[in-house]
């Protein structure tokens, strides 16, 4: 990351973009850096300026306690500053909550295209969001953060094989040091639920997309998304499931951010 932004609370933004044209901010999800979403600049920056982050407490972006959701929406609004005063949004996971909240609270946003928000549209989704919650603070108060990671790993669905795998590999001690940033993503997600309210107050397009072998509940998610927000649309990828080929994906957000 090549350049800083301030946000509102004094922590520092940082962020680098590519390209030219209309700006395009790229919101990562949970356990993840800017440069998780990078591979995606690449084929946008054809057509737009597009800006990749380090959300606050990862990467090279700085932390200020306590944490708040409106804090990292004030972080997009001065990264949308800091590149013209208006821009477009995606995020994926997580990230596309933020996104909409973003959105939703006012800020100079041309459109919202987010990439399977994992919202509960199931029975017992608050419940489990709720137990989640509880066991991630416990873990984090005590320190315990590989804990905390594999509290995440499971809500994921992932299989206790591969999570044991990931205990074991290089990647580990990363997941660990970016794990106190589990608890911001979590709140970002609120109590699990489609925040149908928040959602339907948003003026902007939206564009909802999952991919077609991901779980039915989180296509069902993404529907719920593009139907509750007025004019919301939703779109259905082939093959993808929530590792989005960044190559399949790149050409909707062209037709939708160029549209």
């Amino acid at each position: 990351m090549d350049k800083k932004t301030i946000s509102r609370d004094g922590t520092s933004i940082a962020y680098e973009s590519t390209g030219q044209g209309p700006a395009v901010i790229l919101v990562s999800g949970a356990m993840s850096t800017g440069g998780t979403v990078a591979p995606l600049a690449v084929p946008l920056s054809d057509r737009f300026r597009v800006v990749v982050y380090d959300r606050r407490g990862r990467g090279e972006s700085g932390d200020t306690a306590p944490y708040a959701v409106e804090r990292e929406v004030e972080d997009l609004a001065a990264l949308i500053e800091a590149v013209g005063g208006e821009a477009a949004l995606y995020g994926v996971s997580s990230g596309g909550a933020l996104a909409l909240e973003a959105a939703a609270s006012g800020l100079p946003v041309r459109q919202v295209a987010v990439y399977e928000v994992p919202f509960a549209v199931y029975e017992g989704g608050a419940k489990e969001r709720a137990e989640y919650t509880e066991r991630l603070t416990d873990a984090l108060a005590d320190g315990r953060r590989g804990d905390a990671v594999v509290l995440f790993l499971r809500l994921t669905g992932l299989a206790e094989e591969m999570i044991q795998g990931a205990r074991q590999s290089p990647m580990w001690p990363g997941m660990e040091t970016i794990a106190p940033s589990l608890a911001y993503d979590n709140a970002v997600m609120g109590d699990g639920l489609v925040p149908r309210a928040r959602l339907a107050s948003i003026g902007v397009p939206v564009l909802s997309v999952a991919g077609s072998e991901s779980p039915p509940w989180m296509r069902e998610a993404a529907q719920a998304v593009a139907e509750t927000v007025p004019g919301g649309t939703y779109r259905s990828l082939p093959g993808q499931t929530h590792m989005v080929e960044a190559d399949v994906l790149a050409p909707v957000l062209v037709e939708f951010f160029g549209g």
